[in-house]
């Protein structure tokens, strides 16, 4: 080999190594200071979302709430969430993330302590709907803010562990809830009405803290060294074709009403509706083979605790495997099964709980690799709003599943059939992976 060829081949080596040294330094960096803060909003943010669960078990006896009644409070929720969560990101988009976040936590935080008024089904269903205007824009924002800030290949080990936050917050949402219903009477106040505002409390904190703490972009970031932050930004910018840098309004919503987006839509919708059937109902399943309130809310924590365990081994396979719907479909199927079951062994706790557990771990699992996907083929303002509708779509299934539970236990005394039919929007979520697996391979993709 020629001396000058050598040298220019030992300088390219040297500049690759240079190269991959900056980018694990920046991006540690990066992940250091930026996921653990996003796990955090979106823990206290899910807490807040689910806590109607625990205040049912007695908000309904105060109140004269039936169960029907509860299971649409607990819904309707999403409706509004539904209806708000496109504007809502598009704002993010134009406002920044770091103002629009901070305007979410604070707003659903004050909304959370007005929960103290409820006085009927009416009083209730209010609250929920502005509830899920508050913090419409959330879950999509940050998904959203994860692109804003780490290359393609980082993003399906961010995700993953960003999504981890929600069975961390079912998980210590169980105990506090069950520990705060003992409050009741202090102050002359019920002990869910104490839920309300004490759980609250955090949101506002944070949603403070985010004006100070949280950086837009990468090219406002001073906390990055200089060399840092110029091969962040040249990174990012090289991933992003010509054509993401400028969509249309046109291109927005022609990507919104998308086959492919709506397939994603559909799957997210049997995730949510499984997820939020099990998630606000759990609590008074536990309740009915006679658990005391706080031991429910003990009691009701062990699934979220397995479904941690679930979704860091599943995360382990999905680091190793190239079948992106696969990785989806798969955990569904388990999800499928483990609900199947709860509902026919529904007079036995331990299997019921175990059960449960098998279901939520496997819709828990589904999520990370779930929300790897629409960042394949959306970008710009494309992604900014095909995720927020993804998860505003996907997320009515939050109403269908606690409606649905609600609805059947009052028609039949029993839990079973709504279990049941959360189970068979599980199997439908499994069937359009599979559709959107097979659409890709037609195209000439890799599955």
């Amino acid at each position: 080999m020629a001396p000058g060829r050598a040298v220019r081949d030992r300088a390219s080596r040297e500049d690759t190594q240079v190269t991959a040294s900056l980018e694990q330094s920046t991006m540690r960096k990066v992940a250091r200071r930026l996921v653990p803060f996003m796990c955090l909003l979106y823990i206290l943010a899910f807490i807040i979302r689910i806590n109607v669960g625990f205040a049912s078990l007695t908000m309904g006896k105060d109140l004269g709430l039936t169960a029907q009644m509860l299971g649409t409070g607990a819904g309707v929720f999403f409706l509004s969430y539904f209806l708000a969560e496109v504007p809502s990101n598009l704002l993010l988009h134009k406002f920044g993330a770091r103002r629009w976040i901070a305007r979410v936590m604070v707003s659903m935080g004050l909304v959370s302590m007005a929960f103290v008024f409820v006085q009927g089904p009416s009083s209730l269903y209010l609250m929920r709907l502005l509830l899920g205007v508050a913090e419409a824009g959330l879950f999509p924002g940050l998904i959203f803010y994860i692109i804003l800030w780490f290359p393609r290949q980082w993003r399906g080990r961010v995700t993953a562990a960003f999504v981890a936050a929600i069975p961390v917050s079912s998980f210590i949402a169980g105990p506090i809830s069950g520990a705060l219903l003992q409050l009741d009477g202090v102050a002359g106040l019920a002990g869910w009405k104490w839920m309300f505002v004490l759980e609250a409390l955090p949101a506002l904190a944070i949603g403070l803290a985010t004006l100070r703490y949280l950086t837009s972009t990468p090219e406002e970031a001073d906390w990055l060294s200089r060399e840092e932050r110029d091969w962040l930004v040249g990174r990012l910018r090289s991933e992003q074709t010509a054509t993401a840098q400028g969509h249309g309004l046109r291109e927005v919503f022609a990507a919104l009403v998308s086959w492919q987006v709506l397939r994603l839509a559909l799957i997210y919708f049997g995730l949510t509706t499984g997820l939020y059937g099990i998630e606000l109902w759990m609590p008074l399943i536990i309740k009915g083979f006679g658990f005391g309130t706080f031991a429910v809310g003990m009691v009701s924590a062990i699934p979220y605790l397995v479904a941690l365990v679930a979704m860091a081994l599943w995360a382990r396979h999905v680091d190793r495997s190239s079948d992106r719907f696969g990785n989806v479909a798969w955990p569904c199927a388990v999800a499928f099964c483990g609900l199947v079951a709860a509902g026919v062994l529904h007079d036995r706790a331990g299997l019921v709980v175990a059960f449960l557990s098998v279901a939520i771990a496997g819709v828990m699992s589904a999520r990370p690799p779930f929300w790897g996907l629409p960042t394949e083929f959306l970008e710009g303002r494309k992604a900014a709003a095909g995720i927020a509708a993804i998860n505003s779509i996907g997320n009515l299934g939050g109403f269908t599943g606690p409606y649905l539970i609600g609805w059947a236990k009052e028609a039949t005394g029993s839990f079973t059939l709504g279990l049941m039919l959360s189970a068979a929007t599980l199997l439908a979520s499994v069937v359009f992976t599979l559709s959107l697996r097979r659409a890709g391979r037609l195209r000439g993709q890799p599955a």
